[in-house]
């Protein structure tokens, strides 16, 4: 996959970035350029930008003047924030515990992107989500399902890292079989190990289907942007409940073996 900017709205622009798994599969990854009802800039997720994406920023941004924040929603998405912070460093820089922990000298916001303060702050033009009955930062660093997720009011756009996926298929498959918004794979090794979990993460996925039914597009990290999903109403918020359903099997052998 090449990197590219796909234009969602004026306001919105998702960017398509590359990343490989052992410098060989590339399974890419995203961030995403908002402008806010205030005229400023918002990045969600750090990339290092380069060439005619980060010149296409830079036209946007005043060569950054204009970038509020850069804004770090998943707790394992890393490998970007150093860069992305030096590109921008008059940008407010925002990011989870675990983002405080691993780079403490980083001149980071108070607020933390999982916690209410953070989610107040930026109200007039984001509603953020943090998924319930999963661990949100696991102790085993390959499980990566739970984010925050961003949804933008005004371009009816959710940003979503891992927690969930839309992976359209290559060739003819492609074309015979339409893709589907899933839940990350992880779901299985991330769900708390305690009584209720399960009914703690159906609650959460239900009511986020309710409280986003406008939802329009979709863009998710290490998969693809779904544009337009929305166009039927309520269509993106069926297939989070059709994925939540499909999740039933993984959610009834844990509850049989935690309560």
């Amino acid at each position: 996959m090449a990197e590219q900017i796909i234009k969602i709205s004026d306001d919105f622009l998702n960017i398509r970035g590359d990343f490989k798994i052992g410098g060989i599969l590339n399974i890419g990854t995203q961030a995403s350029l908002v402008r806010r009802s205030n005229g400023a800039y918002v990045l969600l997720d750090s990339y290092a930008l380069s060439g005619a994406i980060k010149a296409e920023v830079d036209a946007l941004t005043e060569h950054g003047e204009k970038l509020e924040a850069i804004i770090n929603l998943h707790p394992f998405h890393t490998l970007h924030v150093e860069a992305a912070h030096a590109m921008y460093p008059n940008a407010m820089l925002y990011g989870t515990q675990r983002h405080h922990d691993k780079f403490p000298e980083l001149p980071w916001q108070p607020a933390l992107t999982e916690s209410a303060e953070f989610a107040n702050a930026y109200a007039a033009d984001f509603e953020f989500s943090v998924p319930a009955g999963v661990d949100f930062i696991s102790n085993n660093e390959n499980l990566h399902f739970s984010s925050v997720l961003a949804y933008h009011k005004a371009s009816r756009t959710l940003h979503v890292d891992d927690t969930l996926m839309y992976i359209p298929l290559p060739g003819i498959v492609g074309k015979v079989r339409k893709p589907k918004v899933s839940f990350h794979l992880t779901l299985a090794k991330t769900l708390e190990k305690r009584a209720g979990a399960c009914a703690d993460f159906r609650l959460w996925a239900t009511q986020l289907a309710e409280q986003w039914h406008d939802a329009q597009h979709l863009c998710a990290a290490h998969s693809a942007t779904l544009l337009d999903g929305g166009a039927t109403p309520g269509s993106i918020a069926k297939q989070v409940l059709e994925a939540l359903s499909r999740a039933e099997k993984t959610l009834r052998r844990h509850e049989k073996k935690y309560g």
